[in-house]
């Protein structure tokens, strides 16, 4: 016998009710039927209200690093690297050496108890970038800086929050050709959501080439993950921190070249580190990311900082970039 949910049985109770002269809230229905995920933006929050927040993160032993990734109600990802750390002594599967295949990443899925025991001889740290922080050289543009004047002065679309944090959807109204670019970004911690949901952002330089920003704390590390650029290139390493932690990108961009005719020779290049670690080095980027801003489409002419708004509370800080 099934007692599974029958939504057409449900519908035709409900449009006899109505004829009844009963009113019947199907979207109330369906509403209570799926509750809202959580969406945490502060760590005293989260650390307050989800004990699996407090268990996540990362460890290290000997000659191992461990990334506990909280999925929600309890359940855990546990990724072990032998070596080390991403960035931190393992060598990544990408590289083709005899050292690299000693060197393996694997991942189980566990409860909050198997995951407490995998790492219970190893030590907890918390990661910052080296570049967290950094000061804006003389002759930089600061494009935010925690202030009105920056928000006014530099952005056609961008919210500031309570905590003077620029918002996601916000473009600048500088327009950038060759330069290196300091941003600070924060990714929400949305634990029981998956994928392109877990905090969706990106930083689109001159408005067209993007460096994807996404939760992929503990994930492989692929082109449209946290450091990927879609359909281009996939980071070196994976180097996303844990969601609520301050996070950094040094970005620099060389703009595609034209001759006199206008035809291209040459393709913009971006090197990008990614909390201090070199994650792609002049990647040729033979065109725009596929949802690039259509009115900067042409690749010849500058174009803005745009921090692209994908429904994730995203927020954003210290952005300065040196013209080059």
């Amino acid at each position: 016998m099934s007692f599974g949910f029958n939504f057409r049985r449900f519908a035709m109770a409900g449009l006899a009710l109505v004829m009844a002269g009963v009113a019947v809230d199907f979207a109330g229905a369906a509403k209570a039927r799926k509750p809202a995920r959580p969406v945490y933006t502060c760590p005293c929050e989260a650390a307050k209200s989800d004990p699996d927040f407090l268990l996540q993160g990362e460890y290290v032993g000997d000659k191992v690093g461990v990334q506990v990734v909280a999925m929600g109600k309890g359940q855990f990802q546990v990724v072990t690297y032998k070596g080390g750390l991403p960035g931190a002594g393992w060598v990544g599967a990408a590289a083709k050496t005899a050292e690299a295949k000693a060197k393996t990443r694997t991942v189980a899925q566990c409860d909050a108890a198997a995951a407490k025991a995998a790492v219970k001889a190893m030590k907890r740290i918390e990661r910052k970038s080296p570049t967290l922080g950094a000061k804006a050289p003389k002759g930089a543009v600061v494009l935010f800086d925690g202030t009105a004047e920056t928000l006014k002065d530099h952005w056609e679309k961008g919210e500031m929050n309570d905590a003077k944090l620029l918002t996601q959807g916000a473009v600048s109204k500088d327009r950038f050709g060759d330069c290196t670019i300091h941003v600070e970004f924060r990714l929400p911690y949305k634990p029981q959501d998956r994928g392109q949901g877990r905090g969706n952002s990106g930083i689109y330089m001159q408005g067209r080439y993007e460096v994807q920003m996404l939760d992929s704390f503990g994930l492989e590390g692929r082109d449209n993950e946290c450091g990927g650029i879609y359909k281009t290139g996939r980071p070196r390493e994976n180097m996303c921190l844990p969601p609520l932690t301050w996070q950094t990108y040094d970005i620099q961009i060389t703009s595609a070249r034209f001759d006199a005719d206008g035809k291209k020779t040459a393709n913009a290049k971006v090197t990008v580190r990614h909390n201090g670690v070199l994650i792609h080095e002049n990647l040729d980027c033979p065109k725009p990311t596929t949802s690039f801003m259509r009115e900067f489409a042409d690749e010849s002419k500058p174009g803005p900082i745009y921090l692209q708004n994908h429904g994730n509370p995203v927020v954003y800080r210290n952005i300065w970039v040196v013209k080059n």
